[in-house]
């Protein structure tokens, strides 16, 4: 398995936005959902987006209005459109295709208040 390669992490001041790119070039894409991890010092890795074959999209509460996902299969890539970012988006983003089991390296976030 190919391991997917997030891009686009930074520093950012609190209401501001980030973009982050995920390109996932090994096997199949277009028919497996992609999710959008994160991972705070200390705290479990989780689950901040998904977005299926067909483009449906899913969100966990705490992002709801704020991040959008979405995908380009022709390119294999899927994203994360970060906005009204808080200091408590701040962690590691990670990028995940459904049924592998590697993860990448993941891209830090760190929003400033």
């Amino acid at each position: 398995q190919v391991p997917v390669v997030e891009s686009g992490g930074g520093l950012v001041q609190a209401g501001g936005s980030l973009r982050l790119s995920c390109a996932a070039s090994g096997g199949d894409f277009s028919g497996r959902t992609m999710y959008w991890y994160r991972q705070a010092p200390g705290s479990q890795r989780e689950l901040v987006a998904s977005i299926t074959s067909s483009g449906t999209a899913s969100y966990a509460d705490f992002v709801k209005g704020r991040f959008t996902i979405s995908r380009d299969n022709a390119q294999k890539f899927v994203y994360l459109q970060m906005s009204s970012l808080k200091p408590e988006d701040t962690a590691v983003y990670y990028c995940k295709k459904q049924f592998n089991l590697s993860w990448g390296q993941g891209t830090q976030v760190t929003v400033s208040s």
